[in-house]
């Protein structure tokens, strides 16, 4: 029956959402679907949402817009963490006819019958409760790296976060199906896996559906460095309490691992820290920090940071923009704290007003210019090694260097997917970083 339907697939939110979004789109293909671009006229479209932030929300409603203009008789399908919180909500949006909460959107495909639009969503959400499963996926966005989702789930209880709510308890894939995903992307001729996850440094627990851990996060990296063709693994976001000293001596020495860190802090006030429910303090930050610049003087560390979380005062914002500020580290994803139904910050006193918020933000994201740049300006002169990207960006190819370092230079086709020693020589007047072939 599918044999002439096109399925088109539109990504909101994170690495993990894009990942399971391409195991998603592989079960239509092998159903007989034919894929085709978002901008493109399909009879299904499939929406993965978020929740992370209010804008993902309100990109819902105008991604199904979009969909509707390519083919207004078209079959619209939400899936993903929104779906799972507010499944109703979305169902109610004009248009969608499908809406598949955490364990339902990888058997998709079941839940369609002949296509015909609904006069109202139709609704298929678990209780979160029943999300105890693990389903494996891998996404490949371009020919030059792949994200491998290795865990899923949280047990942590930030006081602002819905992930739990919407992806239910920490579980984790199987070590021996991780090492098949690796092996199958480095068999496509893809250079580098990022691993990802939504606690990833919690890997190994309930991956034999129980609260014991088989393997731990270390003995994962140890194992996937020996998984032949592959030629740079990165550690995407990992919690500070969860990165140990044995995992970055291990990057430190690896072949393959990169030294790049993306360690979340959120603030950098130990009274906030608490308020969060976070699982360290400031100190346990600096030390992993100091560490990784130890053991790797040019490692890049990026940051996340939450603003205007309720009871920031200016004190309070100022501790975590000199702390910030005082810190060797390299870039900063900035967040600002939007009010989350079903958390319990959203009762806290002491709201900050959006005004203050966007204020502060748009100081962290200048103090994130200025360290990106004097990360990249420690590199210069620096050896280090390229990974070509595919698409031509203005008569540029772009690449990144083992520690993130973003390079360009005239576009050559032929340098696609491909590793180069380079020495960095200036940084371009973009703040992308030139080079010359070694």
């Amino acid at each position: 029956m599918n044999a002439d339907k096109k399925v088109a697939f539109y990504t909101l939110g994170c690495k993990l959402n894009f990942s399971e979004t391409s195991t998603i789109a592989r079960n239509f293909v092998n159903e007989g679907f034919n894929r085709v671009e978002f901008e493109e006229k399909a009879d299904v479209y499939v929406i993965n949402t978020c929740s992370v932030t209010d804008n993902a929300d309100k990109r819902f409603k105008s991604v199904v817009k979009s969909a509707l203009k390519q083919n207004e008789k078209a079959f619209v399908i939400g899936v993903g963490c929104y779906a799972q919180l507010k499944p109703e909500e979305l169902a109610n949006v004009d248009g969608v006819d499908l809406v598949l909460g955490a364990t339902e959107k990888f058997n998709v495909t079941s839940y369609i019958n002949d296509l015909t639009k609904n006069d109202i969503g139709e609704v298929h959400s678990c209780e979160i409760e029943e999300a105890d499963f693990y389903v494996g996926s891998y996404s490949i966005g371009d020919r030059t790296r792949a994200f491998l989702k290795v865990q899923d789930g949280c047990d942590y209880k930030c006081t602002y976060c819905t992930i739990p709510l919407a992806r239910g308890i920490s579980r984790s894939d199987t070590l021996e199906n991780v090492l098949k995903n690796a092996k199958e992307i480095s068999e496509k001729g893809i250079k580098e896996i990022v691993l990802t996850g939504v606690n990833i440094g919690d890997y190994g627990k309930g991956e034999f559906g129980n609260k014991r851990h088989e393997h731990t996060f270390l003995e994962l990296v140890k194992a996937l460095e020996k998984v032949e063709g592959i030629h740079r693994l990165r550690i995407s976001s990992i919690e500070p309490n969860l990165l140990k000293d044995e995992t970055i001596d291990f990057v430190s020495n690896s072949n393959t691992f990169v030294p790049h860190f993306h360690i979340p802090l959120q603030s950098g006030s130990d009274i906030l820290l608490k308020k969060m429910k976070r699982r360290y303090m400031k100190r346990i930050y600096t030390n992993r920090v100091t560490k990784i610049k130890q053991v790797m003087p040019n490692a890049c560390i990026g940051v996340d940071v939450i603003v205007g979380f309720p009871g920031e005062t200016d004190e309070l914002f100022l501790e975590t923009y000199n702390y910030l500020s005082e810190m060797n580290i390299s870039y900063l994803h900035v967040f600002t704290y939007s009010e989350r139904p079903n958390t319990e910050a959203i009762k806290m006193d002491g709201i900050v007003p959006k005004n203050i918020r966007a204020k502060r933000s748009k100081m962290l994201r200048g103090l994130s210019v200025k360290k990106r740049r004097a990360f990249y300006e420690s590199q210069i002169n620096n050896t280090l090694t390229v990974l070509f990207e595919s698409e031509n960006k203005e008569g540029y190819i772009h690449g990144f260097t083992e520690n993130y370092v973003k390079v360009k230079t005239p576009w050559n086709p032929e340098l696609a997917n491909t590793l180069h020693k380079v020495t960095l020589t200036k940084i371009d007047d973009d703040g992308i970083v030139r080079f010359e072939f070694c």
